[in-house]
């Protein structure tokens, strides 16, 4: 029995000692963040809803005859992940990237509630305020699942656009889903590290050449900014997925879903799951793109974009309800 004691005891000093080493680690003051204003440059716009300021840009000429394209990033990404993208709608569309709160170089509020939902509203609202009309959502990842919450609340929604997106399976890694101190802080830091971004990009791309030292650097402009350690803490706390299944059912609009089929962290087989939830949705295959199929195949991304435009949100949703 003693021996068991002393096991037991050796197990919890031990634990708590692991649980001290980690609080450390993750507490240890981390690079010195900067101001937003000095990573902006002549091409980034900012807009203020509900007290957040968000970074946006623009593509394409906005007009009534001209559909206006919101395009949401993906989980730890930002607007520069439509670089190649943007500027091939631009002939047919007016086009907005957006960071999300608590992304790039956006505001990282320490007490905003980072649910997809309230991400979808803060969008709506970004949207509106730019003067976007009838809003054609595009999202990636896990900005998929922000772009269909957007498309179901915002009743003038024109579209919708899903690129593999988190809302069956997320794809998010298992250690960011765990709330436990001092875990969501760990996790920040472990996306504050250059090193570790860089790999984990590299990892979800066909051609991992595609993530050069220029992207790394645009993608790293958000954990360079004030606020970003305790923003993004709060971030990783609030990790929930699913909630999207239960919705796709009510989406309204027009449906186009693009999927890179070489998602290593995606089976095929989901990409015929959700064109089933989705009623009357659309599903264009790209064999030789991953996860991000919008970088890899954005050429066919966008033209696959604009002749669903052509043939059914044009004819479909032109005229205003």
């Amino acid at each position: 029995m003693k021996f068991l004691k002393r096991v037991g005891l050796g197990v919890l000093v031990s634990a708590l000692l692991l649980w001290g080493g980690l609080m450390a680690w993750a507490y240890w003051p981390a690079q010195t963040e900067v101001s937003v204003a000095s990573l902006t440059t002549a091409e980034d716009r900012f807009v203020t809803v509900y007290g957040v300021r968000l970074r946006y840009r623009e593509w394409g000429e906005a007009s009534a005859d001209r559909p206006a394209v919101l395009l949401i990033h993906g989980f730890g990404n930002s607007l520069q992940s439509f670089r190649e993208l943007a500027p091939r709608l631009a002939d047919c569309c007016h086009v907005i990237a957006i960071d999300m709160p608590g992304y790039g170089l956006s505001d990282k509020p320490v007490d905003f509630d980072y649910h997809n939902g309230p991400q979808a509203k803060v969008l709506i609202a970004a949207a509106k305020e730019i003067g976007l009309q009838r809003v054609i959502y595009v999202g990636h990842s896990l900005g998929g699942a922000v772009a269909l919450q957007a498309a179901v609340l915002d009743l003038n929604a024109r579209g919708l656009v899903l690129l593999n997106p988190g809302i069956i399976r997320t794809g998010v890694p298992k250690i960011v889903q765990i709330t436990l101190p001092p875990l969501p802080r760990m996790s920040a830091k472990m996306f504050a590290s250059r090193d570790f971004r860089g790999n984990f990009l590299k990892q979800s791309y066909v051609d991992p050449s595609i993530v050069t030292e220029k992207v790394i650097d645009d993608v790293m402009l958000g954990a360079r900014t004030e606020g970003y350690m305790t923003g993004m803490t709060s971030l990783m706390k609030q990790y929930r997925e699913g909630e999207e299944i239960a919705l796709a059912s009510q989406v309204k609009v027009p449906t186009l879903i693009l999927w890179g089929d070489q998602d290593k962290n995606k089976p095929l087989s989901e990409a015929d799951e959700l064109q089933a939830m989705i009623p009357g949705s659309r599903l264009v295959h790209f064999a030789n793109a991953g996860h991000y199929v919008h970088e890899e195949a954005a050429d066919g991304v966008a033209q696959a974009i604009k002749l669903w435009l052509q043939e059914t949100v044009a004819s479909a949703t032109l005229v205003s309800p």
